[in-house]
Formats: C-alpha cells, sequence, structure tokens
C-alpha cells in the first residue's frame, strides 16, 4: 500500500487548493475572532477582574465593528474560494504521511535492527490523549484557548517527556518499599533518550524520570548516547541508556545520594535526602498556564522538585559531566506512589500510577481532536524531533464519502518511532448533531518493529478512534465500535503478506486507542460496556461490565477547574489526583439524576474515580502464537495541565517470545 506524502495526487491541485483555502481563510480567521472575543475563559476573567478600568471592555466595544466591517467584505472572496474548495475534496486523500527529512535525527531504521525475536522479549510502549485542538472560538467552549500556543506547547511537552532516559528502581528491603517524596518531578532536556531495558521484571517497582544534558542536540538519537552493556546479568535487547536505582537503605525510603555505575547506569541509593543545588527554573509560560518554580511541564523547565531528587554520583565524588559520556548528568526522580495506594493493590501484575510526564522512550502516540489545520502543523513540527513518523490532517471534507457535509478532517494524528508500513483511514457515516460536522472515524496503521533472523517482518497493528461524543448517543457509539471491528478486521486481511504455512510476518501486537466518549461506571452507558469488542480486547483498567480495577482514575477534568492554582501544573495536578477529594473536585463524574453535573467541592460519596472515556486497548487473538502479551505499566498523565480537558493516558506492552526466558 502507497503512503500518502501530499494531500493532492498533483502540485497543481494543491496549488488550487491553496488558492481557495487563501481566499476563505480571512473570513474564517475574523469570525473566530470574533466569536471568541464573547467566549471568555476562566483565565481570562480572573486577570479581567484586576482591571478596574473595564479596559478589555473597551476593546470589545472598538474592535467589534471592525471586525463585523471586514467579515463581510471578505464574504464574497470567501464565496468564490468556497466554490472552488469544495469540489477539490473529491480528489483530496484521506490523510499526510510525514516523515522526518532529517536524516542525522532520524533512527526508525536502526530501531528495526534491535530486536530479532530473540532473548527475552521487548516492550512498546503507547500514548493516547485528546488535546482539544480545536478553533480557538470553539475551544474556548472547553475552558481553553490561543489554540496555535498549545499546540506547540503540546508538542513540546510530550516529546520532553518521551525523550528522556529512564530509570529502573528495584527495592531489595521486603519491608521498606515506600519511596517517599513529596512529588516525581523532574524533567528533562529532550536531548536523548536511547532505547532502554524493556524487561519484564517483578522487583521493578517505579520508572523515574532523569535529566538528560549533554553536547548531542539530536532529539532522535543516535549511537552517541549508547552505553556499555556489561555489568551484571544479560540485558534485554535495547538496553543501552537505562540507569538502574537498587534501594536498600534503612531510611524510610528517602533517597538522594547514589553510587553510579557510568559503565553499567547502575546507581545504588542508600543515603540521607539531600536537596538540590540546581538553580532556578528557565520559565515557559503559555497563556493559559502559568508555571512556577519546579514546574516540569515545559520543555525548558530543567528544575525539580527538591525533595525528590537523587544525586548521582561516581565513587565518593559528585560526578563530573567531563568524564561522562557525553557530558551526561542524570538527575533520578523517584515516582511517588503513596503507600496507601501500593498496598491496596499489591495483587496487580503490573505497575500502574499517576504520572506527572510522559513515558520515557514513548514509541507510539495517539492523538484525537487536532481539528485546526495550522494547529496540526505547528504540534507535527515539535513532534518531528522525537518521533519520526507522523500521520496527520487525517479524515475528509466537503461532502466526499460521508452522507453529510464536513467542515473538519477527524482530529486524528499518529505518530511512531518505527517504520509505517499500511493506513487507512474509514469515516463513521452515522454521526449527529454536532458531531456530523466532523469527519469523525478510525485510522488504521501497521508498523513494523523488527525482524527475526530469518527475514521475517515483525509488525504490529494500531487503531486510533474517537466516537460520537453527544450524550445518551449510546445506539450511534455502539453501532461505530461494531465498525471499528468490521474495518480493522479487513485493514489486516487486505495489509497480510502471510499464509498459515509459510508467514512472512510475525504479528507482535494489536492496540487500539482513543477517545470512546464513554465510561465503564455511569448507567446510561450500561450498552457501550457490555459490547462485543471487550470480549477480544482487553481494558487493563477494567474489572468487568460496570466496574473500574480501584486505581483507575477518570480522564475527564472538570474545565471550570483547569486554571485553579491547585491543578495548574503538571506536578500540582498529580497531587491532586492521588487523593479521592482532590478527584471529587477536579474530575467529571458519572452523571446522576440527583446532582449538577458540577462535581466542585462535593464531598457525597460518587461510584469509581470519575469518568474514564480515554482507552487504550490490547489483545492477544491473532497474534503469532507462540508470543505471549502482557502489560507491563500503565500511566495517567498530568503534563498536559492547563492545556487540555483531557489526562492522557499511557500503556506499555512486553512481548515474550519464550526463547531463552530464565
Amino acid at each position: 500500500m502507497v503512503l500518502y506524502t501530499s494531500p493532492f495526487p498533483n502540485s497543481f491541485l494543491s496549488l488550487l487548493h491553496s488558492f481557495s483555502w487563501g481566499l476563505i481563510f480571512p473570513c474564517y480567521w475574523l469570525a473566530d475572532r470574533l466569536v471568541g472575543s464573547f467566549v471568555p475563559t476562566t483565565y481570562e476573567k480572573r486577570q479581567r477582574a484586576d482591571d478596574p478600568c473595564y479596559f478589555h471592555a473597551l476593546c470589545i466595544i472598538i474592535t467589534t465593528p471592525i471586525y463585523l466591517a471586514l467579515l463581510v467584505a471578505s464574504l464574497p472572496f470567501a464565496l468564490i474560494g468556497f466554490l472552488l474548495w469544495s469540489p477539490l475534496q473529491s480528489a483530496r486523500r484521506p490523510y499526510t504521511y510525514s516523515r522526518l527529512e532529517d536524516k542525522t535525527h532520524a533512527n526508525g531504521a536502526s530501531l528495526l535492527t534491535e530486536w530479532k525475536a530473540a532473548g527475552n522479549g521487548k516492550s512498546f510502549c503507547f500514548g493516547s490523549a485528546n488535546v482539544c485542538l480545536l478553533p480557538d472560538s470553539l475551544a474556548r467552549f472547553n475552558n481553553v484557548f490561543n489554540t496555535q500556543a498549545r499546540a506547540k506547547e503540546i508538542g513540546r511537552r510530550i516529546r520532553n517527556g518521551a525523550s528522556r532516559p529512564q530509570i529502573k528502581i528495584y527495592i531489595d528491603s521486603p519491608t521498606n518499599t515506600s519511596i517517599s517524596a513529596a512529588s516525581f518531578s523532574s524533567l528533562v532536556s529532550p536531548q536523548g533518550g536511547e532505547s532502554t531495558n524493556r524487561t519484564v521484571n517483578a522487583g521493578i517497582k517505579r520508572t523515574t524520570s532523569m535529566e538528560y544534558k549533554g553536547d548531542n542536540s539530536g532529539s532522535n538519537n543516535g549511537e552517541d548516547g549508547k552505553e556499555d552493556k556489561g555489568g551484571t546479568g544479560e540485558p534485554n535487547e535495547g538496553e543501552e541508556n537505562t540507569c538502574i536505582v537498587r534501594i536498600n537503605g534503612e531510611d524510610n525510603g528517602h533517597t538522594s545520594d547514589a553510587d553510579a555505575d557510568p559503565v553499567n547506569g547502575q546507581a545504588h541509593a542508600s543515603g540521607p535526602a539531600e536537596p538540590s543545588l540546581e538553580g532556578d527554573t528557565e520559565i515557559s509560560k503559555t497563556p493559559n498556564h502559568k508555571q512556577k518554580e519546579g514546574d516540569s511541564g515545559s520543555l525548558d523547565s530543567y528544575s525539580a522538585s527538591r525533595e525528590s531528587l537523587v544525586k548521582v554520583r561516581v565513587g565518593d565524588g559528585t560526578v563530573d559531566q567531563s568524564t561522562v559520556n557525553n557530558k551526561l548528568l542524570y538527575k533520578a526522580s523517584i515516582m511517588k506512589k503513596t503507600s496507601v495506594r501500593k498496598k491496596k493493590h499489591t495483587d496487580e501484575t503490573f505497575d500502574h500510577e499517576i504520572s506527572a510526564f510522559f513515558p520515557a522512550n514513548l514509541d507510539f502516540l495517539c492523538l484525537q481532536e487536532v481539528f485546526d489545520k495550522r494547529a496540526a502543523e505547528k504540534l507535527k513540527e515539535q513532534l518531528h524531533h522525537y518521533f519520526e513518523y507522523i500521520v496527520y490532517d487525517v479524515g475528509i471534507y466537503s461532502c466526499h464519502g460521508c452522507c453529510s457535509f464536513k467542515f473538519v478532517n477527524s482530529g486524528l494524528l499518529f505518530a511512531s518511532r518505527y517504520p509505517v508500513m499500511d493506513a487507512a483511514y474509514h469515516c463513521y457515516p452515522n454521526g449527529r448533531g454536532m458531531d456530523s460536522l466532523a469527519s469523525k472515524g478510525a485510522l488504521f496503521l501497521k508498523v513494523q518493529v523488527g525482524s527475526t533472523p530469518q527475514d521475517q517482518r515483525i509488525v504490529g497493528y494500531i487503531s486510533c478512534t474517537h466516537l460520537q461524543a453527544i450524550a445518551g448517543d449510546t445506539t450511534v457509539r455502539c453501532e461505530q465500535l461494531d465498525m471499528l471491528q468490521d474495518w480493522l478486521s479487513e485493514f489486516r486481511k487486505s495489509t497480510s503478506s502471510s499464509s498459515t504455512a509459510n508467514p512472512e510476518e510475525l504479528v507482535a501486537f494489536d492496540v487500539i486507542c482513543g477517545d470512546l466518549n464513554f465510561d465503564n461506571c455511569s448507567s446510561e452507558d450500561k450498552l457501550e460496556q457490555q459490547h462485543s469488542l471487550f470480549t477480544h480486547y482487553k481494558d487493563p483498567c477494567r474489572v468487568g461490565p460496570g466496574e473500574d480495577k480501584p486505581w483507575a482514575i477518570g480522564t475527564l477534568l472538570d474545565p471550570e477547574g483547569l486554571y485553579d492554582e491547585e491543578v495548574c501544573s503538571p506536578d500540582n495536578l498529580q497531587k491532586v489526583l492521588e487523593s479521592e477529594e482532590g478527584r471529587k473536585s477536579y474530575l467529571v463524574y458519572p452523571t446522576s439524576k440527583n446532582h449538577s453535573s458540577s462535581q466542585k467541592g462535593r464531598k457525597a460519596s460518587l461510584k469509581g474515580n470519575g469518568r474514564r472515556i480515554d482507552y487504550m486497548l490490547y489483545t492477544e487473538e491473532s497474534l503469532y502464537l507462540e508470543w505471549k502479551v502482557e502489560v507491563e505499566e500503565f500511566s495517567f498523565i498530568t503534563q498536559l495541565a492547563g492545556l487540555t480537558d483531557h489526562l492522557p493516558v499511557a500503556m506499555r506492552l512486553v512481548v515474550s517470545t519464550g526463547e531463552d526466558d530464565p
């Protein structure tokens, strides 16, 4: 299957489309600004409350007639542009595939050589987020604004969190297992981020963040950052830039000083807590997120919470950057997990957490609601610093392919570190209400993640989707889930080049990500909860229909509280969501006839831990029979605090080959 690298089949149609959109854009921009000026966010309301002269009201009175006059003047040009633009959509391709052109930062091909389906297997990390990148006037109805700036900052934060190296922490003491820290906030400069040790180990209790400083400015990392694989134990494939921290001191879990082996990347933490001596934070501000010292969400923020830093030392002295490969300075921050929550869920087979960062070494990213095309370009530019392959501008416009007119695309975006082999998109034809104006659908992708010594390709399937949003449209969502399964089955058949007798490809995983717009606790969503999709695909957060696991939390934030000081930074939001009272205050809970839709300040007992409408599903069916897929880690992520009204989620799967297992 040919991947489409441009939206139109030839340059003439692309030029004609650009010309038509150039006629439409002034009218579109003026209408967006005009409507947006009358829909303030809570952040803007608080800013204007301190304005005794009512300056903003005066600006609206002056600018509104100007906007209206310019809008009327631009309408004839917009009409001409629309008459050209609409027919062109029949020739438009359903997505645009972008590959990083800078070969010095490209490493997708090298990743394929890391896994030969031998050894203990390999893990893959998947992320999903609804980023609410609508036209600014529409985004304001969700209490977020400045879509263009948010798009750039969202991209920076995602690649910042994903490109940091990873620390594995082992707890040697069977009695002292609580790793306490005020917060686990040390964000990194995304300079490196090689592949990490991805083996499943029962002794791994926490994955931590590290600050990485080096001369290498490449965002997709080359061979320079790789470390020697020597040391005790046989390393898993892909273990190059992992730092191991072993906790064995009797200090109530507080660790600061660590003995680090620069060759093996191991650190043994045993000393008393020691505050970080780093300087003040360099703040990166966005219009709707005022960061404070220690806020680790921004790309430019190098400081960490001083209570949670682990200083890495070599021998008896502090690490000298000049003595470490490429002047590395690792700053470990132990991910906080309260002892109460940990003891309560010791029967869980995989790690789970509320994290202030996207997982290190994120392999695949699925985004929803990337509707604004200019914002999509800015987001793509940022993500390309880490992801080599991106599929964006997914969907259809006008009346092409669906029964109703589509003003915006599907809002889906996919980014990958591994090469994309095939892609397909389908539009849901049964959208209703406002959702029918967007070409919501499903994006199906086939990626290559390795090869066997016999030159058999190792592939994986990823599906990204966004279902009907309007409450009460249960039947519509169930029909869309039916179509999702049928389309996925067709995609796998059409892209498979294997036969049972002579397999040319081995399927390692099959994952579905997206905003499904229903939760597993609401009584109104019972039909979706019992859908057949959940008999074929597993939800790591789910016990059964109508019941989530105790540690699972909602992913839909209360829009009214997005800019409260308690949750305006990744660290603060993480701390709030770790408490039941905090979740009741800042998450949206299942609707009830006896309660209003806002949960601010509610103390009453509520079912579940909020509305979890963002899903990550995986299956063990139709994979290579001799392999086993297990969840290694599941995370609810707060790194986009103040930038969207959803919590991103991430899941790390490990594929065990069964060969050479201990």
